[in-house]
């Protein structure tokens, strides 16, 4: 009985992470570079991106992914 409770449990968890796929991608203008295969592409503005890279070093520079309608 304590099997088919753990592979329950892992069976919902999988079919609950299956539908993360279909999301769209969002993609910010900004992106923090901390070193050359470390980066964050998440920031709306260069003030946000800032805050990030404050104390722990790095550099902002815009997305080249992004697409500025």
């Amino acid at each position: 009985m304590r099997k088919v409770i753990i592979l329950s449990a892992f069976a919902l968890a999988f079919l609950a992470g299956a539908g993360d796929q279909a999301k769209a991608e969002y993609i910010y203008p900004w992106c923090a570079f901390h070193d050359a295969s470390t980066y964050n592409c998440g920031f709306s503005n260069f003030y946000q991106c800032q805050a990030t890279i404050n104390g722990i070093g790095g550099y902002c520079a815009r997305n080249p992914r992004f697409y500025y309608h």
